[in-house]
């Protein structure tokens, strides 16, 4: 009988130092024999094209030597200037190492290349996509049978073919009142606006016959139904594919309204109640909703159960909307709270489990996660659609975003069809890219993916273990963080606060100089010190390597003024200056939740801090900004 709590990081990844390197070079090369025998097979008594004579052509030999001196340069540019991920060093973006498995799944499939189009594109890979996509609702704690998943791009698309739906499906009902309005005569305007998804898809089955003219009727043929749709609310957090999505759909920018986010940096529901209560009271509906679960500057998990309890408040009012959830960092974290069997795991027994499986090495020491992460991460299956990047803590190589939705039927909204590529009638995943924002799509993506979740499956026995490996480094860090307090540099004492605890494994941090007050001056040390720590300078030289950002108060409003006192900036200075310079520190790298190898590095990278910080305060004192 098969072990499944005996997953072990360490065999799963090439390794910072390429440990793995005979594995994965005896594997790489299985694959290429394999696909090199599946030429061969295919009619044997074929002979062979380019024969020997060919090949001893000086032209072929000259051709060849070319290739493999473009190899050379391509090797040297590749090793000389990309970003070290795999690094114990870096801790920056939302990348590191990558999975064996899924990287040998996408070499294996590459060779094939197959265009996830079309099934005849690519029909093995095809399948193994309607596996993922099962996969993602087994994730979300959807029933597959209703619901639906594929790969897509990345995030952005995801949540841009979740705008397509909420536009749609908006329109929908309007499109009914022209081309079958016995079925909704006796609905006001209003009332055709606040239909639910549920009664929308509902009404649409009743008139089978027609659906190909309703929806040549709705805001995808018709762009003044646009303007009636409402508006679109998203956290101040929200990611920027937004607005490239409402520009790109004809939403226009001017109808996502913000919604601000507390000092957590998470949606406040207060504020998101008097929004919808507002905007609906001037008879202007609501189009969609959009939380975040991992936001991309802070790692904050919205509260996803308090949105689903105010959507049905609002129900009961007659205002219903469309529910997206943008999971595009945090999705796989769910895999953190469900058991072998994909139950989501009761709150009080999560610790025993964790014990029991072994996701973290030192249980006792972590408090993760909060009372609010379980209960957001519980209620993610109420949501319309959910955006999943299997290339951010999937641990798989780009390009493998993914969405799922709830209730299968919305795809139909979005369909298009194509008679050389699909035969209507014909089922997923024949018909896979008529219901999908992309054209052709690499089968090898989908290779890749489907290879991580066979060896790591999506629950507390595989993925939760390998995230939880990457919890436990980022609270290592973060209790590093809090407990240095200040590095001594120079003739200074340099203080380090972190933003906020973390509700994922993104850690945000800032420097002072001890007794200062000028916020300008904070913002010079903070900054000053990632352009020594980043890809600015001295890259392959760099002993910690992270990366930046800024929270403006015209972004945030006043949701880091409590972050900027605590580093002992008042409050006059916050409205002087406006915006705050953060170090973001992405902990994905799940080798940092040992703790020998935790503090062999930070000893390392609490040097060059000390060496970065030295190198920033003579520049500020050359340039007289010190006192």
């Amino acid at each position: 009988m098969e072990n499944k709590k005996n997953i072990n990081v360490d065999a799963l990844f090439l390794g910072p130092k390429a440990e793995n390197e005979e594995f994965f070079l005896k594997n790489l090369t299985k694959m290429f024999t394999e696909h090199s025998q599946w030429r061969k097979n295919f009619h044997p008594e074929d002979g062979d094209v380019i024969t020997s004579t060919r090949a001893r052509k000086e032209s072929f030999i000259d051709t060849q030597c070319k290739t493999e001196e473009m190899l050379e340069e391509l090797s040297c540019k590749l090793r000389s200037n990309m970003m070290p991920w795999h690094s114990m060093r870096y801790i920056g973006h939302m990348n590191t190492d990558t999975l064996m498995a899924s990287l040998l799944g996408y070499f294996a499939a590459m060779l094939y290349n197959g265009n996830n189009c079309a099934y005849e594109g690519a029909p093995a890979t095809t399948i193994l996509e309607g596996e993922v996509g099962e996969d993602f609702c087994r994730l979300c704690g959807i029933d597959s049978d209703t619901g639906w998943g594929h790969i897509s791009l990345d995030g952005t698309t995801a949540n841009l073919e979740s705008l397509w739906y909420m536009r749609n499906i908006k329109s929908i009902p309007f499109a009914i009142k022209k081309v079958a309005p016995e079925i909704v005569e006796e609905m006001t305007e209003w009332e055709l606006l606040n239909l639910s998804v549920k009664d929308t898809l509902d009404l649409l089955e009743k008139v089978p016959d027609k659906f190909d003219k309703i929806k040549n009727n709705s805001a995808r043929c018709d762009a003044n139904l646009i303007t009636k749709l409402g508006k679109l609310l998203v956290p101040k957090t929200k990611h920027y594919s937004w607005l490239k999505a409402a520009d790109i759909l004809g939403i226009g920018g001017d109808s996502l309204i913000e919604v601000p986010v507390d000092e957590h940096f998470r949606m406040d529901i207060t504020a998101l109640k008097s929004i919808i209560e507002e905007t609906t009271s001037k008879n202007i509906p609501i189009l969609g909703i959009v939380a975040v679960v991992g936001s991309t500057e802070e790692g904050a998990v919205d509260h996803v159960d308090k949105i689903i309890e105010l959507k049905e408040y609002f129900r009961k009012k007659g205002i219903n909307f469309y529910f997206h959830i943008d999971a595009a960092f945090g999705s796989y974290c769910r895999s953190m709270f469900l058991d072998e069997d994909y139950n989501f795991i009761p709150e009080n027994q999560l610790k025993t489990k964790y014990k029991e499986y072994e996701v973290f090495q030192n249980c006792e020491a972590i408090n993760w996660p909060s009372h609010d992460v379980y209960k957001a991460f519980e209620a993610i299956k109420e949501a319309d659609s959910i955006t999943i990047d299997p290339h951010k803590m999937g641990y798989v190589p780009y390009a493998a975003g993914g969405i799922c939705i709830k209730d299968k039927r919305i795809k139909d909204c979005i369909s298009y069809f194509a008679n050389y590529t699909f035969e209507k009638g014909m089922d997923i995943p024949v018909l896979l890219g008529a219901f999908t924002l992309e054209g052709s799509k690499p089968g090898a993506s989908a290779a890749s993916v489907w290879a991580a979740h066979k060896v790591l499956p999506l629950n507390i026995s595989g993925y939760g273990k390998l995230i939880g490996a990457s919890i436990e480094g980022a609270n290592m860090f973060y209790d590093r963080i809090n407990n240095q307090k200040t590095f001594k540099v120079l003739d200074k004492n340099i203080t380090v606060k972190t933003l906020v605890d973390p509700d994922f494994n993104m850690i945000n941090f800032a420097f002072n100089i001890e007794g200062n007050t000028d916020l300008k001056l904070m913002n010079e040390l903070t900054h000053g010190f990632y352009e020594e720590a980043s890809f600015c300078t001295k890259l392959f030289t760099n002993e910690f390597i992270t990366s930046h950002t800024i929270l403006s108060r015209d972004e945030y409003g006043d949701s880091p003024l409590k972050f900027v006192n605590t580093c002992g900036i008042p409050e006059e200075e916050w409205k002087r200056i406006g915006s705050v310079s953060i170090l973001r520190a992405t902990c994905i790298n799940p080798f940092f939740s040992d703790e020998k190898t935790f503090n062999e590095y930070n000893e390392k990278i609490s040097k060059a801090i000390v060496n970065d910080l030295e190198i920033v305060l003579k520049k500020l004192n050359q340039n007289n900004l010190l006192n």
